[in-house]
């Protein structure tokens, strides 16, 4: 098979790891999409009754690390246009998965954050998502779990130089 690009070009050390990583990355994609599975019957029954999706989830995910934020800065982070972040925003609120407030500092901003009554069903959820990871994170040294968080760091900086913004 004669591939192109930077990679075919490269050692084959780089072909042989190119192919681990085809292997793998649809099996961790297959995982991420299946989240619905894993949330608590409330959440589950919330999303489906308000017709909330994946990229409404990243959302709140994002809201709920990053504690409030703008509708601006979540829209940057998760690489989608101001429009479409306030519209899922919008359907989140509606389906009272967030809350928006203004921003004390500019009361011409909004600010996100999820509601203290649905704090515990999403940590709930987070922690069950999490399990996973932490598992195959503890049969790692501490030096290659350093290594597995920097490649995924290095990973997501590669994505956001080429992500439209």
């Amino acid at each position: 098979m004669d591939l192109e690009g930077p990679v075919a070009q490269a050692h084959p050390a780089d072909t042989d790891m190119r192919d681990r990583l085809v292997a793998v990355v649809p099996l961790i994609s297959a995982y991420l999409r299946r989240a619905r599975t894993d949330m608590p019957p409330e959440m589950r029954q919330a999303f489906e009754a308000a017709g909330l999706g994946a990229r409404h989830g990243a959302v709140l995910a994002f809201v709920w690390s990053s504690g409030p934020v703008s509708v601006s800065d979540a829209a940057r982070q998760l690489g989608l246009s101001l429009t479409n972040t306030s519209q899922l925003s919008g359907e989140l609120t509606r389906a009272g998965w967030l809350r928006r407030d203004s921003d004390p500092a500019n009361h011409r901003r909004t600010l996100l954050s999820v509601p203290p009554e649905r704090q515990a069903d999403f940590a709930a959820f987070i922690d069950r998502r999490s399990e996973v990871l932490l598992r195959a994170m503890a049969r790692l040294t501490p030096d290659q779990r350093e290594g597995f968080v920097a490649g995924l760091n290095a990973w997501a900086e590669e994505i956001e130089a080429i992500t439209p913004g």
